[in-house]
C-alpha cells in the first residue's frame, strides 16, 4: 500500500470565471483545487466570457499540482452544452455538475464530453443541492462510478440547507441527516466527499468548528469561497504531525506482533486490528503528499 498515490482534497475553492484576477491569483494559493465556476457566480451577460477566461487560464498549465475543475452551468441550460464543450476542449482535470437529481444526468453529461472530444474521459464532480438529489444518490453514483475516474461528491449544503428549511450555520443540525446519507453514498461507492462552504468570512472560530464537524463526520475536503479559508481547511482536513506519529506506532506494533508470530498488537492500550493498520498506512499516504 506504501507505494499508492493519493490526491489530497482538503481545500476546493471555487473562483468566478469571469474575474480574470482572482483565476490569475489561484496560481499562487495552497489550495488543492480551484473550480473555475461559470455557474452561479456568474451572471448571465457574462457566462460567455467567462468560459472564454476558464478555458484560456486553464491552458497555461501554471497552477501546479493543484486540481483545475470548470463548474458548468446545467447541462440543460443555454449555456450548458457549450460550457461541456468547452471541457472537453481545454486542459481541465474534471467536471463539475450542478444540482444533479439523477443519474441520467450524469449519462447525458458524459455522451456529451465525448461527442466534443472523443478523448475527454473526464472525471465529473457531482454536486448534489437539493433533497431530490440526496434522495438519488445511489443512482446518481452508480452512473457517476459506471466509468473509471470519477470525482468525488460535492454537497452543496447552502441550497440543500434552504429547500430543507434549515440553517446550514452553527452546529448544522437540520441538515445532519441529508449529510450523514451523503457521506454513507460517497463511501459506499468509493468517492471522497467535500463539506459545503462557509459562508461567513470573519468567523475564523465558527469556520474551524464546521471543519472538525465535517471531519468527524467522513468528509475528506472543505468548499471555500475564500483564500484567506485555505489554511484553516488544509490544516482540518489534513494531517497533523502527532496524528503521522500515531499511525508510524500502530504499524511498527503491528509488524512486530507478526515477526513474533502474533496477530494482536496493542498501542496505548488499544487493540490493534488490520483495518487499524490499513487506515494508518492511509494517513502516512496523505502526510506524505501534503509535505512533497
Amino acid at each position: 500500500m506504501q507505494s499508492e498515490s493519493v490526491q489530497l482534497r482538503r481545500s476546493i475553492l471555487f473562483m468566478p470565471a469571469s474575474n480574470e484576477r482572482a483565476l490569475a491569483k489561484g496560481r499562487t494559493l495552497a489550495a488543492d483545487a480551484l473550480v473555475f465556476d461559470l455557474e452561479d457566480a456568474v451572471a448571465p451577460e457574462q457566462k460567455s466570457a467567462a468560459r472564454d477566461n476558464a478555458v484560456t487560464a486553464a491552458a497555461t498549465g501554471e497552477y501546479g499540482h493543484r486540481e483545475i475543475i470548470l463548474r458548468v452551468n446545467d447541462p440543460a441550460s443555454e449555456w450548458g452544452l457549450a460550457d461541456l464543450q468547452a471541457a472537453a476542449s481545454g486542459s481541465f482535470a474534471g467536471v463539475m455538475l450542478p444540482k444533479v437529481e439523477s443519474g441520467k444526468t450524469i449519462r447525458e453529461a458524459r455522451a456529451a464530453l465525448i461527442r466534443a472530444n472523443s478523448q475527454a474521459a473526464l472525471p465529473l464532480w457531482i454536486m448534489v443541492e437539493t433533497p431530490r438529489g440526496v434522495l438519488a444518490l445511489d443512482d446518481i453514483l452508480g452512473a457517476a462510478t459506471a466509468e473509471p475516474g470519477s470525482g468525488p461528491l460535492v454537497v452543496g449544503t447552502t441550497d440543500l440547507a434552504s429547500a430543507l428549511g434549515v440553517s446550514p450555520l452553527g452546529d448544522r443540525r437540520g441538515l445532519q441527516h441529508a449529510l450523514g446519507q451523503c457521506v454513507l453514498a460517497a463511501r459506499a461507492h468509493g468517492l471522497d466527499i467535500i463539506d459545503g462552504v462557509y459562508l461567513t468570512l470573519r468567523d475564523e472560530s465558527g469556520f474551524a468548528a464546521t471543519c472538525a464537524q465535517g471531519r468527524e463526520l467522513g468528509f475528506t475536503g472543505k468548499s471555500l469561497i475564500h483564500p484567506s479559508q485555505i489554511a484553516a481547511a488544509n490544516a482540518a482536513f489534513g494531517v497533523s504531525e502527532s496524528e503521522a506519529e500515531q499511525a508510524r506506532e500502530i504499524i511498527a506494533a503491528w509488524e512486530a506482533a507478526r515477526a513474533e508470530g502474533s496477530g494482536l498488537a496493542v498501542v496505548s492500550g488499544q487493540l490493534v486490528e488490520v483495518m487499524h493498520v490499513d487506515n494508518a498506512r492511509r494517513t502516512l499516504l496523505r502526510y506524505a503528499a501534503a509535505n512533497n
